[in-house]
């Protein structure tokens, strides 16, 4: 009987501390904390502002106008008048050749117009004469006539020698070698005593005018065929400063100074599938020369209604297509597929899927899955556009 009760006493003991084992167990979990609550959001709200569009394009300098000099009569260079690298001015005397020959050749030709000019009068006279006496029958018709020939052929000799003078005061004012337009020289490839000829295809020197300055770049034909599509459809509009171009220089520094699109060409690069914009760029410091590679930002018009999303905002799905979340009515969760257009800075301009007045969820976006009810704020964090993707806001 003993036993028995011993036995029951030790069961009674095992059951309850088992029971205090389980109300241990069991007490943390239900003091963890309260039960979740509606999750928190950050959004933008959405506004329609005007932008002016712009695009990035590579491009090179070129010199505005160019001249290769190159002597007009052959001889031999005695004076080189020029420093190499300096500038020169249109009409300028760069080298002279040894005139000597062609002053000979035009005093020559000086002579033998004098020859002729002297030689006329008496012709004159003789055919006066015998067109007189031709005419009573003193001489003989024959003799009248070989006088009015002699009158002719020393009219013409005088034309000829009149040319021939001409013809050698031209060379002789092409002995000194003149600049024909103003500009920066660079090297020369003669010296005095080297033997030049007339239209020679090695020049003796060049001269570039590099103020202003050409600015070549290309745009592909899909690019410039997009944009004429958008203007015409009313999505860009035309504005007065439209032709107006900013540099970027290989060092990353702005030009101070604005271009102008001056035109289009209307060929295409087979090989690139491209076309040329020529600018022409002010460079009265000689800042850039020709040949440097730079980047220029060309207006393309005006976007009256542009919507820009922060790229925080946007996310893209496992095809790589982007959207975004976006707090619709009763705070609820939707989902909105983007079309994006391009990056200004830290936001992204939609061509397609948002308008103004769209709260777009840019911070708590982990949390929250579309149709789910959200409580939204204002996002206060960093809204700067970071504006060099070349973009320009107007309210």
């Amino acid at each position: 009987m003993l036993n028995s009760n011993a036995r029951q006493m030790a069961v009674a003991i095992l059951i309850f501390l088992s029971a205090g084992l389980v109300m241990t167990a069991c007490g943390p979990r239900r003091s963890r904390g309260p039960k979740r609550g509606i999750p928190e959001v950050s959004i933008v709200t959405m506004k329609a502002k005007q932008l002016v569009l712009t695009t990035e394009l590579p491009g090179r300098t070129a010199p505005f106008r160019i001249a290769e000099i190159r002597p007009q009569v052959s001889g031999l260079i005695i004076k080189r008048l020029f420093i190499e690298g300096s500038d020169v001015k249109a009409g300028q005397v760069l080298y002279q050749i040894d005139p000597e020959r062609y002053k000979a050749a035009y005093e020559q030709a000086k002579a033998a117009v004098a020859a002729a000019e002297a030689a006329l009068p008496a012709l004159y006279s003789r055919e006066k004469r015998m067109k007189g006496l031709v005419a009573i029958h003193a001489v003989g018709q024959q003799e009248y006539d070989d006088a009015l020939s002699a009158l002719r052929q020393t009219e013409a000799r005088l034309k000829e020698s009149r040319a021939a003078m001409e013809t050698a005061k031209i060379d002789l004012s092409y002995t000194p070698v003149k600049a024909p337009i103003s500009g920066k020289i660079g090297r020369s490839t003669v010296t005095e005593g080297a033997l030049v000829t007339a239209y020679q295809p090695r020049p003796l020197a060049t001269i570039q005018q590099l103020n202003p300055i050409y600015v070549d770049v290309s745009q592909s034909t899909r690019d410039l065929l997009q944009l004429k599509k958008r203007l015409a459809d009313g999505q860009l509009k035309h504005n007065n400063t439209l032709n107006k171009v900013k540099l970027i220089l290989e060092n990353g520094a702005a030009y101070p100074l604005a271009g102008k699109l001056k035109f289009r060409d209307i060929t295409v690069d087979p090989t690139t599938g491209s076309v040329i914009l020529r600018i022409v760029v002010p460079n009265p410091d000689h800042m850039l020369l020709p040949g440097m590679f730079v980047r220029a930002i060309v207006e393309e018009g005006i976007k009256p209604d542009a919507i820009l999303v922060p790229q925080q905002g946007v996310r893209r799905n496992s095809r790589g297509n982007p959207f975004a979340l976006v707090v619709g009515p009763g705070n609820k969760v939707q989902m909105r597929k983007l079309v994006l257009d391009r990056a200004f800075g830290s936001k992204w301009l939609v061509s397609s899927g948002l308008k103004t007045g769209d709260r777009v969820i840019v911070e708590g976006i982990l949390r929250i899955r579309p149709g789910m009810r959200v409580k939204a704020t204002e996002f206060t964090g960093d809204k700067a556009t970071g504006a060099r993707g070349g973009q320009h806001l107007r309210n």
